[in-house]
């Protein structure tokens, strides 16, 4: 029957409001299915304007969708969650733990990149996701990432409460060539080995050295990388390309195949007993690596990530 679904509360609601009788007037004694439909009617046509405020933030096709996050104030949440100076591996694992989950979300990202307090995710030139939104590219991967470090934070960190949720602030860049696309992952890793480095003579200075902050900081002004190495190296006894890979490359998220063994129980033909047989199943699985992303041999053993330009 054309009237027989029932409305929905917002139409009930709506009803209810638009036509109650009014004071010395005489409205509608009883409403009938009519005038429900001619509010639906009317509540979308007279209200759906305000569609047309909303910015049209379509990504350019045929371009790599770059979504950024970046901790907001992480300095003063590194400080109240005692963070280990210069590098907490709790902290850099669990990012790697959220970036993970944002990519067992989203699919169609085909390799992301962390360091410190920030991660990179980048989409397929082709995808299609949320009809290439801006803004929903942002909001998802944001979200994401938010809730799962709040999700995961007991995993890492054990023995320290978390004592306020973490905010994360995204930003959308379009790359429209293989070329700059790795040109962008190769600048965000001489960020990390720069900041790495100079953090790790950094706090050597002040936690071994005994120098204060400004003191530290004064040391260290205006010198290059060599400087750096040869502190390192001469009053710690430190190499500082012996350090840990995470701490100097970051971390890059990809995705390998891998095979997965298991056993399964059968029943045997006109049998009753049964038999256990080894499967292998071939499944994706997101991989961090601690490598370097500006050479060849990346890009050469993962040629998959990169799409033809042409």
């Amino acid at each position: 029957m054309l009237y027989s679904k029932r409305l929905t509360p917002l139409y009930e609601s709506l009803a209810s409001y638009f036509l109650k009788p009014s004071r010395g007037s005489a409205v509608f004694a009883k409403t009938s299915p009519v005038h429900l439909i001619s509010l639906r009617t009317m509540a979308k046509s007279k209200f759906e304007y305000v569609r047309n405020f909303e910015v049209d933030d379509t990504c350019l096709r045929n371009c790599w969708i770059v979504v950024r996050l970046d901790g907001r104030n992480f300095h003063k949440f590194a400080e109240q969650h005692s963070f280990t100076k210069p590098n907490d591996d709790r902290a850099l694992n669990l990012m790697t733990r959220c970036a993970q989950a944002v990519m067992e979300e989203l699919e169609d990202i085909v390799i992301a990149y962390g360091q410190s307090d920030e991660y990179s995710f980048v989409f397929q030139k082709k995808s299609n996701w949320f009809k290439r939104r801006a803004s929903k590219f942002m909001t998802h991967v944001a979200s994401q990432f938010a809730s799962s470090y709040v999700f995961y934070w007991k995993d890492y960190f054990q023995d320290q409460t978390l004592l306020y949720p973490p905010g994360f602030d995204g930003r959308v860049i379009l790359y429209p060539s293989n070329q700059n696309l790795r040109d962008y992952l190769s600048w965000r890793q001489a960020d990390c080995h720069i900041n790495n480095l100079f953090n790790t003579v950094f706090w050597n200075l002040v936690q071994k050295g005994g120098l204060t902050t400004s003191q530290a900081e004064e040391k260290l002004r205006g010198t290059l990388s060599g400087d750096k190495n040869e502190i390192l190296f001469s009053e710690f006894n430190i190499n500082y390309n012996n350090e840990p890979l995470i701490h100097r490359k970051g971390t890059a998220l990809v995705w390998k195949k891998i095979d997965e063994i298991t056993t399964k129980t059968i029943k045997l033909t006109n049998e009753e007993k049964e038999k256990e047989i080894v499967v292998t199943r071939t499944r994706k699985k997101v991989t961090p690596l601690h490598c370097d992303l500006i050479g060849e041999e990346f890009w050469e053993e993962h040629s998959e990530i990169l799409e033809d330009d042409s």
